[in-house]
């Protein structure tokens, strides 16, 4: 097979399963924050520097990307399928992988080092920081510990494991 020609159809193609589930992971975390903190509890919006108005629309914003993600994701699963190319054991890996990178990137980077918002206002956030960052850890290691088992198994060692 040439160098840059297409992998014949059934064969699994693990790293754009595992991308593709990423993303839908990272869509589907991204959902659950802005539909239960930014509008069932009203804890914060995306960004919560400027007025009420402005963080209604950071959070329209992220509401658009996120649906985009997830069409996005849905559109590359259907081909991955369509193709028969699926990796399941690669796309549960991308999955966890994705909702863990969400959930830490938001932690990390939005909460701590932009401070663009806060998990919750007026009260000591440090329990809350601490289980969010823990959470999107934790979803991280199952998804590398879920890669690393499907890599093993996809090169042929560890098939009973």
């Amino acid at each position: 097979m040439a160098s840059g020609a297409a992998p014949p159809r059934g064969t699994p193609l693990p790293r754009r399963s595992l991308a593709v589930f990423a993303l839908i992971g990272a869509a589907l975390m991204a959902a659950l924050d802005e539909i239960v903190f930014h509008q069932i509890l009203h804890w914060h919006h995306f960004y919560d520097r400027s007025t009420p108005g402005v963080g209604l629309l950071s959070d329209g914003l992220l509401h658009t990307v996120e649906l985009g993600a997830l069409v996005a994701g849905g559109v590359l699963y259907a081909d991955l399928r369509r193709r028969g190319a699926l990796s399941p054991a690669h796309a549960r890996a991308g999955l966890f992988l994705g909702l863990g990178g969400f959930q830490l990137f938001d932690g990390v980077v939005d909460h701590k080092l932009l401070r663009v918002h806060q998990i919750r206002y007026g009260v000591d956030v440090t329990p809350y920081d601490w289980a969010w960052n823990t959470a999107g850890l934790l979803l991280l290691l199952v998804g590398a510990l879920l890669a690393l088992r499907a890599r093993r198994r996809a090169d042929g060692r560890g098939a009973g494991a």
